[in-house]
């Protein structure tokens, strides 16, 4: 018996926009499997039908059990193979168990309507997954394409675009592509903000694209400390900006990364962070409350998406999924239990950066990673900022600061999770 595992796209066009082989496979299948929307195509259809239910685990397993006495036919929204279920069923049963016969993705058909190319544009989707962190991640692109759902409609989208002045791009949305209720149009973000819930169709594509580039936040890392929102005239509650640089890059951040930003200050390491981990998490630590402001400000400013945290850890961080870099800018005095909480919740191959400005911290820096396993590496920088004077340049000292990391041995590793799974 043929016991591949055919997995058949299909829009809102139906059965009608089916190929004759895909009509054939389903034809000559003894069981169809998919969601409710798909199956419905297919009302007279003979053989048994057996809808998603209880997740993708769920679901295959009972894939798993038909497949092997009867031909069976998956049906999936668009191409399987974006944003859906054919990556997993391929994963689950081996590219030689499982055919995928695409359909029009919904992305391709909303740029077709829109009359523009997308092999440039960003692809993301918040089908059942948070809008937060989507701010770093579409900031600077001309073009994205956003999956959404019910939670994340067009207009929750636009309101948390304005929420970061995100004003250069206009909204292209498209409802039931492909389907006889089919609908696009171009929307300011204010207006479609403003449109109730309920205003759109749930099968929705949105298109966002840049209408001028009035926006133009420095590219890279290490900003200005003046650029930052910071308590003045206090001083010492922002980390400088050339240690800032050293610290990214020994914190070695991938685009997924899971950050803990510890004794944040005004939250400028966390949004460098944000930026650099776009398509990760960073979670901001402090415990005064006095510095909130100035990290929800300096968090809007450069369109970092991070989580504000008020606490003093190691409190606070039993909460936090396990991370791949920790920055330790102010400790509190809890210096050791957050260095030896931070080695057992580390990532393998992740690491953990503390920055000192007296030798009993950095004393106490190095012993703590020692004790826990890290094995720590010390730089001390000392840099000079050039100071006008007379119309020529002089040199002035900033204090000198130490920069410890630790490395958690084993090899790095994310979790996989920009692999979008549903039906």
């Amino acid at each position: 018996m043929d016991n591949i595992i055919y997995v058949i796209g299909i829009g809102e066009d139906g059965a009608g926009g089916l190929s004759p082989r895909s009509l054939g496979l389903i034809q000559d299948s003894e069981v169809l499997l998919g969601g409710e929307r798909q199956l419905a195509f297919f009302t007279n259809y003979g053989g048994q039908k057996i809808a998603l239910q209880g997740g993708l685990a769920a679901f295959a397993g009972r894939l798993e059990e038909v497949r092997l006495t009867r031909r069976a036919v998956v049906l999936a929204s668009g191409d399987p193979l974006f944003f859906g279920i054919g990556g997993y069923l391929v994963q689950r049963f081996g590219p030689e168990q499982v055919e995928i016969i695409p359909h029009y993705s919904s992305v391709q058909l909303a740029f077709a309507r829109l009359g523009d190319s997308w092999q440039d544009a960003e692809l993301i989707s918040l089908h059942g997954r948070p809008i937060r962190g989507l701010a770093q991640r579409i900031d600077g692109r001309r073009k994205v394409a956003l999956l959404t759902d019910d939670r994340n409609s067009p207009a929750r989208i636009a309101a948390y675009l304005l929420e970061f002045g995100m004003t250069e791009y206009e909204a292209f949305v498209c409802e039931e592509l492909g389907g006889p209720g089919e609908s696009c149009g171009f929307w300011e973000l204010a207006e479609l903000a403003e449109q109730a819930d309920g205003a759109f169709s749930g099968l929705n594509t949105v298109i966002l694209r840049q209408k001028n580039m009035e926006h133009r936040l420095r590219r890279g890392f290490a900003y200005p400390d003046e650029a930052f929102a910071q308590r003045r005239p206090d001083k010492g509650l922002i980390t400088k900006r050339e240690v800032r640089a050293l610290a990214l890059s020994e914190l070695n951040l991938s685009a997924a990364a899971v950050v803990w930003d510890i004794g944040s200050g005004s939250g400028a390491v966390a949004a460098e962070c944000a930026r650099i981990a776009c398509q990760g998490r960073v979670y901001a630590v402090e415990k005064e409350a006095v510095n909130l402001p100035n990290m929800e400000s300096n968090r809007l400013k450069f369109r970092a998406d991070y989580e504000i945290i008020r606490a003093k850890a190691p409190e606070g961080l039993e909460r936090l999924p396990d991370p791949d870099a920790i920055f330790v800018g102010g400790s509190g005095g809890e210096l050791a239990n957050i260095v030896a909480l931070s080695a057992v919740r580390l990532r393998p191959g992740g690491r953990i950066v503390v920055t000192a400005i007296t030798v009993e911290t950095l004393h106490g820096a190095m012993k703590a990673m020692e004790a826990a396993g890290l094995m720590p590496e010390v730089t001390m920088l000392q840099a000079s900022r050039g100071k006008p004077i007379g119309g020529m340049t002089r040199f002035e000292g900033l204090n000198p600061v130490y920069v410890v990391k630790g490395e958690k041995p084993g090899v790095e590793h994310h979790a996989a999770d920009d692999i979008q799974r549903g039906i």
